[in-house]
């Protein structure tokens, strides 16, 4: 795990997704998978440039255009941020995160049980 990540502003998090997604890809092919509005070119080419200046990015160059890939995979992102969210809202606390979410979406005692067995099985695979 890269133990330096740091956190991604909403619109450098949007563009990780469409870099893990693809995998490889140019600014015009990341550009293609937004919706509409769509931002302008600079914006997203200047968004991959800081990804890459914080280390989540590398690129391999065709003369001056650039191929990106992500350097930090999105399981290690996820954890990071999970980690994040619990050392910072929650104490630090599993069980507070949990009973956050329990009230919050309204999870029934069945959607709390078929959670807790599908961590069991992963734990036993």
């Amino acid at each position: 795990m890269h133990s330096k990540l740091k956190e991604l502003t909403k619109a450098e998090e949007q563009v990780m997704q469409y870099l893990w997604d693809l995998e490889k890809c140019f600014v015009k092919d990341i550009l293609a998978q937004m919706p509409e509005p769509k931002p302008a070119y600079n914006t997203v080419s200047t968004i991959v440039r800081i990804l890459e200046e914080k280390g989540f990015v590398d690129h391999k160059a065709y003369g001056k255009t650039y191929e990106y890939f992500p350097k930090v995979s999105k399981e290690d992102y996820s954890r990071f941020s999970a980690g994040n969210l619990l050392s910072n809202y929650f104490n630090g606390s599993v069980k507070e995160l949990v009973s956050f979410f329990v009230k919050e979406r309204e999870l029934n005692m069945d959607e709390l049980d078929e959670i807790l067995k599908s961590i069991d099985k992963n734990d036993k695979q």
